[in-house]
């Protein structure tokens, strides 16, 4: 059977749920990586690696979600907790054109004081001081929070936020898009796995183009790893909306739900098999944030054609124990060590240039920066000009 399965992917067939299945649990990893690594060929025979400079910024770390697997967030009223002024997110910017980005990853918790207003402004500021730079930013639960927040339907909030200077939504909030799992991670009611499909598939209809992520690794089966890229695969024939696809193992340190995790042979397994389910997803991304460089180069085997993204900056999995750093230098070492030439892109997938450290000086970065040096407590101003909805909110607001 593993055979007739094998025999399909290298003709070009689309595998079944069922098959696909087999194939994970008993097709050795040396023919899975050949499998995913023959389709990554056909759909890149120039032999191209990219990858993108741009941040990952967390605007704020104060969430409702409270999902059992995050390490990242506070509660309303933690001294921990923090929301970013738009001028430390003007200043993240000009340290990101500075080394050559173009874009900010901008996400953050589900923070009950933030109106929709709040994240109009700050998109109009971005665009007026920096009219060419992206904004890829607010994932589907971060848009769904928004439009309960403010009594808006997601179609509005989405038209509303590209009016103000979107550019494009990351996946993040997907974790497994199977509502059993999403129960038991305590996410269900940050959004379901529909609202998370049916916000994505508005924001395709409206022209936006977006990534897709799957985080492993805590309580599904393998069969719901599957179903997860089944619902991917599908709307993308729907849509052809999705550019990338970008899976990871869940980071257990410091979060409620604990437990371990997966080994890095795991990882490539699942990468590759993503790539032949995956079959009408042009680009996947080597997660080198959670895996580290060298299995992150590895990908480059197992079906992987793009190392994502620089990142500059990393809180998220950061706070959940993992610390990997790689700039633009490392990646691109990475790539042509593993027998591949080196592309800035950026989130469409066009291809910018050669590495920017061969055209002029950029300085190392040898760590990942973080969204706020540690006790900086400090409350931006431009809170005040926006209604607060919890009580520690207009406290803080009143203290200004």
């Amino acid at each position: 059977m593993i055979d007739s399965i094998v025999a399909k992917v290298r003709d070009g067939g689309r595998v079944s749920a069922e098959e696909a299945l087999a194939l994970y649990h008993h097709a050795p990893t040396h023919v899975l990586g050949r499998l995913a690594d023959g389709i990554r060929l056909r759909k890149h025979p120039e032999q191209v690696v990219t990858y993108i400079i741009d941040r990952n910024v967390n605007y704020t770390n104060i969430c409702v979600a409270r999902c059992n697997f995050c390490a990242f967030y506070r509660p309303v009223g933690s001294g921990e907790g923090y929301v970013l002024g738009f001028e430390e997110i003007f200043h993240k910017i000009d340290e990101t054109i500075a080394v050559g980005g173009n874009q900010l990853l901008l996400q953050g918790g589900h923070n009950p004081d933030l109106p929709i207003q709040w994240y109009e402004d700050l998109f109009r500021g971005v665009k007026a001081r920096y009219p060419d730079f992206k904004l890829h930013a607010l994932s589907p639960p971060e848009v769904l929070h928004i439009s309960r927040l403010n009594q808006l339907s997601t179609t509005q909030v989405i038209e509303r936020l590209v009016a103000a200077g979107l550019d494009s939504i990351p996946g993040g909030g997907a974790e497994i898009l199977v509502d059993r799992v999403r129960k038991l991670l305590n996410c269900y009611s940050k959004a379901t796995s529909d609202e998370w499909i049916g916000i994505m598939r508005q924001a395709h209809l409206a022209g936006l183009r977006t990534t897709a992520t799957m985080m492993y690794g805590t309580v599904e089966t393998d069969e719901e790893r599957i179903e997860h890229m089944m619902r991917l695969r599908d709307l993308q024939d729907e849509t052809g909306g999705f550019t990338a696809f970008i899976t990871w193992s869940y980071q257990p340190e410091h979060t409620e739900h604990g437990g371990f995790e997966e080994t890095g042979v795991d990882y490539l397994r699942t990468l590759a098999l993503s790539r032949i389910v995956l079959d009408n997803f042009d680009n996947l991304q080597a997660s080198w944030v959670t895996q580290g460089g060298k299995v992150g180069q590895l990908s480059l085997a197992y079906g992987a054609n793009d190392m994502g993204s620089v990142m500059i900056e990393e809180n998220v999995v950061r706070a959940a124990g993992a610390a990997y750093c790689m700039d633009e230098l490392e990646i691109v070492v990475n790539i042509e060590d593993a027998g591949f030439l080196p592309k800035r892109r950026n989130m469409h997938y066009e291809i910018l240039g050669d590495p920017i450290f061969r055209e002029r000086e950029v300085p190392r970065m040898l760590a990942l920066a973080t969204a706020r040096a540690d006790g900086d407590t400090s409350v931006p101003d431009e809170l005040k000009n926006y209604e607060a909805r919890s009580r520690h909110g207009r406290q803080l607001r009143l203290g200004q």
